[in-house]
């Protein structure tokens, strides 16, 4: 198990590029399962979690090949479906929270699929219903095999209907419109996810022959069509990561530029990171953020607490309010975070309270930070990385930190983000791998 030792209290200078989305990446992989043809996906990031499923592709038969620094090539031309059904392939899958996207490709294309519970974060419950019914619907049939403990989905035809989704998933939407673009008829999903993830797989789906209307809204059209055919993709840059970039640099009191974000796919990031009082400017593509060595977080008009939560497209997205709550505890003022969408994302805090940091975990979705203003400075700590943005979030808080710090189960923190010590130390951190 590999650890992070992070000497904090030095600030950071330069550009910084962020890495390919792996939100995205994870759904677009998949989807090269929907053709006999060639597919090229670029800015594809070099993290744990892609790299898994991409060797997943190569044993399952899927020719792969790396076609430049970040490009790779997938034919999914000779699929090994008996390694389908093996222990091995559900082994995998159990430890890759990837790898339930492969569902909607797999029962679209050759009419069944098993897959297991799959891993990931440790972040509480992560429904799969949405997926499951979303298939269902569409024809397929779903049976749980309680002695493999592996889910077994299969469908000699799927068909088109019209339906509404329980929750706006974003991997549950990625699903059912990867089993729906082959299916017979027409298919209209409701309160489908409308993230810029699932707009770029649409749009590659597009490209690749399908007929997807509504992309950007949550009412999705798709007239099933015979086949698809190969494309090229290019992959966004991971908005996670700027996010996580806009917040160091707050707490490091840096000034630094984070190059090439694709500012319009966004959303409301920047302006949430605005009103904990943390200054960036928009210059072309890039976002310059100077140093400040005062942030002050705003009120609601009315004079009440500043309230930041998560929420479905075009909401603030989960992934980063770990890292806003550790930017909020050395802001002027104070602000409640509320994470809705999963109830064990918060209990990191406990770490961040040893290192100095006034925090009231009120339950497991709500937190009040009492920001320092920078007039205490965090102490260094020792702590593990729960998940991987939390993993990050420590990693902030470390780098501002006194003293010396230590992270470890890093390899949660290698799950999403490419390395990440070497890109920050090139501007000025001082993190070392052990």
């Amino acid at each position: 198990m590999a650890s992070f030792v992070i000497e904090g209290g030095h600030r950071l200078s330069g550009e910084i590029h962020p890495q390919g989305a792996k939100n995205e990446v994870l759904q677009i992989i998949c989807a090269t399962l929907l053709t006999v043809e060639e597919v090229t996906v670029n800015n594809i990031p070099d993290i744990l979690d892609v790299n898994n499923l991409i060797q997943l592709m190569r044993d399952m038969g899927v020719t792969v090949a790396k076609t430049g620094v970040d490009s790779y090539s997938f034919k999914a031309a000779n699929v090994d479906l008996a390694y389908l059904e093996s222990d091995n392939f559900l082994k995998k899958c159990s430890s890759l929270r990837g790898s339930v996207m492969l569902i909607g490709p797999m029962v679209a294309r050759f009419g069944k699929a098993m897959i297991s519970k799959p891993g990931g974060d440790k972040i509480g419950r992560r429904r799969l219903d949405t997926h499951f019914i979303g298939i269902q619907n569409l024809g397929a049939d779903f049976t749980y095999n309680e002695e493999r403990e592996i889910y077994e989905i299969s469908a000699e035809e799927l068909k088109g209907t019209s339906m509404l989704l329980d929750e706006a998933s974003v991997t549950g939407t990625a699903n059912i419109v990867m089993a729906a673009v082959l299916a017979k008829g027409k298919t209209t999903i409701y309160n489908a996810a409308c993230e810029p993830y699932l707009q770029q797989l649409c749009k590659m789906l597009n490209r690749m022959g399908a007929k997807i209307s509504g992309i950007a809204s949550n009412l999705l059209t798709i007239e099933g069509v015979e086949e698809l055919h190969g494309t090229d993709h290019t992959v966004l840059p991971d908005m996670i990561e700027v996010g996580s970039f806009i917040g160091m640099a707050a707490m490091t009191r840096s000034e630094i530029t984070i190059k090439n974000v694709s500012y319009e796919n966004l959303g409301i990031i920047p302006e949430s990171f605005r009103r904990l009082g943390i200054k960036l400017e928009q210059r072309g593509d890039d976002i310059f953020v100077p140093a400040q060595d005062c942030y002050q977080i705003e009120s609601f008009i009315d004079g009440s607490i500043m309230t930041i939560a998560d929420a479905p497209w075009p909401g603030l997205t989960p992934d980063l309010l770990s890292v806003m709550l550790v930017v909020a505890t050395q802001a002027k003022g104070s602000v409640l975070i509320h994470q809705k969408m999963f109830e064990s994302r918060l209990f990191f805090v406990d770490k961040l309270i040893d290192m100095g940091a006034q925090i009231i975990l009120c339950d497991p979705h709500r937190a009040v930070v009492i920001g320092h203003n920078h007039g205490f400075t965090l102490r260094g700590g020792n702590m593990t990385s729960p998940d991987i943005r939390a993993g990050i979030a420590l990693l902030i808080a470390a780098m501002s930190a006194e003293g010396i710090s230590r992270i470890h189960n890093i390899e949660q923190i290698d799950r999403g983000y490419q390395n990440i010590e070497g890109r920050l130390n090139a501007i000025g951190a001082r993190i070392t791998r052990i």
